[in-house]
């Protein structure tokens, strides 16, 4: 898996205060009052100070709306059909998926499809009370590699047989990895990783999570900072 920030809104902790100060001035924000003047009564000594001032106000009094503004989009490579699903869950989102209408898959499985951790652990932890593993990890890996296999096969004898690709599909199993982007503002991604980030949370939206994670905090870092120390912060979407 493999997420990258895309494009993000330019200096994005500035238009969340700016637009912030809209609420809280009765003085207009437009673009010919310079940032300066909006933020001149906000408590701090530099501006850098001053948005850290503005943005910590807002977490303290759960006053959201302003991180709306700023958006993200982010490329993700390499994730299954069944983390893709999780993820377009959260509808304050635009999403772009790779089509397997158009686009066909070709390769070994273990590039084209997703073998989650608990197939080739020694040791797992199940969900459904079961206390030792009846298979070993080797066998567990060789099932799903069997099926992968299988389902390939099946589906390049149909595209071969002539079979349009949108119908060929059908037999590829949920494992099967696509690419996507998708765009979020700053307030629905804090959303997304509180529900995502969760210690029982599936493992591959999680490992995404904490990618994006990673990627906002390069890109509004006073923000996310403070998100993560607050998380879970169980905004509303």
């Amino acid at each position: 898996m493999r997420v990258e920030l895309l494009r993000g809104t330019a200096d994005p902790e500035e238009l969340a205060c700016r637009c912030a100060r809209g609420d809280y001035s009765d003085r207009w924000v437009g673009s010919e009052r310079s940032f300066a003047a909006v933020m001149e009564s906000v408590d701090g000594e530099t501006i850098a100070e001053k948005k850290e001032t503005l943005l910590d106000h807002l977490f303290r009094s759960g006053h959201f709306g302003p991180l709306e503004h700023p958006t993200a989009t982010f490329a993700v490579e390499g994730v299954s059909r069944s983390c893709m699903a999780q993820l377009t869950r959260h509808r304050h989102a635009s999403f772009d998926v790779q089509s397997l209408r158009y686009t066909e898959i070709d390769g070994e499985p273990e590039e084209l499809f997703c073998f989650p951790p608990s197939f080739s652990e020694e040791e797992i932890v199940s969900r459904e009370g079961i206390s030792e593993a009846t298979l070993s990890a080797e066998e567990r890996e060789g099932i799903a590699e069997e099926l992968y296999e299988h389902s390939m096969s099946a589906y390049r004898r149909l595209i071969d047989a002539g079979v349009p690709k949108e119908d060929a599909r059908m037999v590829l199993p949920i494992g099967t990895m696509v690419n996507l982007t998708f765009t979020m503002n700053a307030r629905s991604l804090m959303h997304l990783l509180d529900m995502r980030l969760k210690s029982d949370a599936q493992w591959e939206v999680r490992d995404l999570s904490e990618a994006v994670m990673s990627e906002c905090k390069e890109w509004m870092p006073h923000t996310f900072r403070r998100y993560e120390q607050e998380h879970p912060n169980k905004l509303a979407p």
